[in-house]
């Protein structure tokens, strides 16, 4: 009865760590000051940006370190205030320091607040880069308060860094392994007397 709830405690920690983490790995709760993937447009004006590597890192995603270059990258800004969707908006990501551009969209809205910008072949080499955001005024527009500015906000990256599986991800495994081991704990019990066995060993 010991090793059971021993067992329980171990996967119930694991299970609590995993959550901390992963919600830590997204900067927190949604749209606090923790979150660190995101541009500030203006005090308390925001866009959350995502990237992905999805041939080459599937389900993972990444913010300010990308670990792969020359495969398939996309890059998805949400806006997090309606009032931004009626500005155009210019997107483009530069090789820092040199400054060459390697991506370009010219301005365009948005109505949705979702932007999703394909890179099909990455990022052509390892090393800093830069995203640049200008929201563009639109005198038309019915909202004063986007008529007549223009923003110009910028974001870096670091691409090739190598990182193939987050943090997040990796406790994932642990946990999905443990749970394995408990169910076979508990369906096995050749597997329970030597996993008593090992126990009883440590305890004394």
């Amino acid at each position: 009865m010991k090793t059971t709830q021993l067992l329980k405690k171990g996967l119930l920690g694991l299970l609590g760590t995993l959550f901390t983490a992963t919600v830590w790995a997204h900067g927190g709760a949604a749209g606090t000051d923790t979150d660190q993937c995101k541009f500030e447009l203006e005090p308390s004006h925001w866009i959350h940006y995502t990237a992905y590597q999805p041939s080459a890192y599937p389900a993972e995603e990444f913010c300010g370190k990308l670990p792969g270059t020359d495969t398939k990258t996309q890059l998805v800004f949400d806006y997090q205030d309606m009032r931004y969707r009626d500005m155009a908006v210019e997107f483009e990501v530069t090789k820092e320091p040199e400054g060459t551009r390697v991506f370009f969209l010219p301005s365009a809205k948005h109505k949705k607040g979702t932007i999703n910008l394909e890179l099909p072949n990455g990022v052509p080499e390892a090393g800093q880069y830069l995203i640049h955001i200008t929201l563009l005024p639109d005198e038309k527009a019915t909202d004063n308060r986007v008529q007549g500015q223009r923003l110009d906000v910028h974001m870096g990256f670091k691409a090739g860094t190598g990182e193939a599986v987050k943090k997040s991800s990796l406790l994932l495994y642990g946990f999905l392994g443990l749970a394995a081991l408990y169910a076979a704990y508990l369906s096995s019990a050749g597997f329970k007397r030597k996993v008593d066995d090992i126990i009883f060993k440590i305890k004394d």
